[in-house]
């Protein structure tokens, strides 16, 4: 695996700390709203703002 620079590694930290907020974000709107499709979309939302947060996380490995 390539050697990552300080800037890729703030860059990839800064994707991480934004795919969080955006998950907690979605999770909070799903869990406020009383429209079924709305509910869904937003978790759908969330869910792949965590699945990104995984993938990033793998670039750190």
């Amino acid at each position: 695996m390539a050697v990552l620079t300080t800037k890729e590694l703030m860059g990839i930290s800064d994707q991480l700390d934004m795919e969080k907020v955006l998950h907690c974000k979605y999770l909070s709107a799903a869990q406020e709203t009383q429209d079924k499709q709305l509910k869904a979309c937003y978790t759908n939302l969330a869910n792949q703002h965590k699945q990104n947060y995984g993938t990033l996380l793998g670039y750190l490995d």
